[in-house]
């Protein structure tokens, strides 16, 4: 077994400064911006009554042969029809994720196919997807048993209620790109992180929680920022990305030790304090840190590509929109000093975005003016007239409304 940048898993890691390098070789990847993914995921509700507790049982039967082995020890974990696997988060939300690919209308046709047998799925056993980006009914509860989600819900819990939050009651889906050329990929991770206020205003649709108005337009988002600030909130974008995400790394505590039954880190123990010997005769491996790699939940992850985590989920096929518009954006080197400007009212409002939504009115100009642009750029997607038509609909509708009611 190798790790993800090809040294043996189990070989220890020497220091911080090895550790830091290996994190920025592995997390951007370069070469042409080609492939595109998506990954789909919902809380689960009983069809009777959305604020009844999850029957995990229902739900193992209900998945069958597709469930993972973290709900189902021993499931071969088969693919769905267009090849997703399922996957089940820590309060029993569920998530469909396909192969990467260079057609986006291939990605978004069979995306919609494996969604469906999903949703057939549970509906056999009288259970629905979710709508919103945070259960809006339920108070957080965790149904999976395994160490991982164990040690990183004591972590969390210790740091306030969003954690947990996070953990078992929160449902976004993630765009997948390409990082692209080596002198392309500081420009590209500016601009998906310039646009993320827009985009998580446009989208919104998170605001309640446990039956009551929160305040926020998408308290999802205030719930993952929270969750263990500041590595869970937005990055400084200035400067070489992979060098600034490699250092964070090293600077982020330890969530899970996989040591013996219990995963808990020692408190305050950071991966860098790891690497430089802090645990006498534990020396980390490069498993060890591909694992706590998976545990870092910043709004945009380094994977090689770029995990676009910062948006919640849509009701049915409501996720094609924000896809195809952040796709477009992104899609022609050429253009994404037009996209940084168009952001730029926007650009590091995070906060009044997830809050306010598109009543904020920074937010609001760039979100009107990326949705401007992005209408302009479609065609590059190469998805079908069609397709592009439905989008640019639904996108002129929300800006629009969102003028309407302002006006009024």
């Amino acid at each position: 077994m190798t790790s993800s940048g090809g040294a043996p898993a189990t070989t220890p890691i020497g220091s911080r400064a090895e550790a830091e390098g290996y994190v920025a070789m592995v997390c951007f990847k370069h070469g042409p911006p080609q492939l595109h993914g998506v990954e789909l995921e919902w809380t689960v509700h009983h069809a009777e009554d959305p604020r009844r507790p999850l029957d995990a049982d229902r739900l193992r039967k209900a998945l069958g042969v597709y469930a993972p082995p973290t709900l189902v020890p021993g499931s071969p974990q088969l693919p769905l029809g267009r090849g997703a696997l399922v996957t089940v988060e820590p309060g029993g939300q569920v998530e469909v994720s396909g192969p990467a690919m260079a057609s986006v209308q291939q990605l978004v046709d069979d995306t919609l196919a494996d969604a469906a047998e999903l949703a057939a799925l549970l509906q056999a056993e009288g259970l629905v997807l979710g709508d919103h980006g945070l259960d809006a009914f339920r108070a957080p509860r965790r149904i999976l048993t395994v160490p991982r989600y164990a040690a990183l819900e004591r972590t969390f819990a210790r740091l306030g209620p969003h954690g947990p939050r996070m953990m078992c009651s929160s449902a976004g889906f993630q765009v997948c790109l390409d990082a692209g050329e080596a002198d392309q990929t500081a420009l590209r991770w500016r601009a998906v992180h310039d646009i993320g206020p827009a985009m998580v205003a446009l989208f919104a649709n998170s605001r309640r929680r446990g039956g009551a108005d929160t305040g926020w337009a998408s308290a999802r988002t205030e719930a993952t920022f929270g969750t263990c600030p500041p590595f869970t909130e937005p990055p400084p974008v200035d400067g070489d990305p992979a060098a600034t995400w490699a250092r964070t790394a090293m600077d982020a505590p330890v969530l899970c030790l996989r040591r013996g039954d219990s995963w808990e880190a020692p408190d305050g123990l950071t991966f860098g304090d790891w690497a430089d010997g802090r645990l006498p005769g534990d020396r980390p491996t490069y498993d060890d840190l591909d694992y706590h790699l998976s545990t870092l939940f910043p709004p945009v992850r380094p994977r090689g590509y770029l995990e676009i985590r910062y948006l919640d989920t849509q009701q049915g096929d409501g996720w094609i929109t924000p896809t195809l518009l952040i796709s477009a954006l992104m899609s022609d080197p050429a253009r994404l000093d037009d996209v940084l400007a168009a952001a730029e009212p926007a650009a590091g409002r995070w906060y009044p975005a997830a809050r306010d939504g598109l009543d904020d009115k920074p937010v609001a100009k760039a979100a009107r003016d990326l949705v401007d642009l992005g209408i302009d750029l479609l065609e590059r997607t190469g998805v079908t007239p069609e397709l592009r038509a439905a989008t640019a609909t639904r996108l002129q509708r929300i800006v629009d409304d969102t003028h309407g009611r302002r006006a009024s």
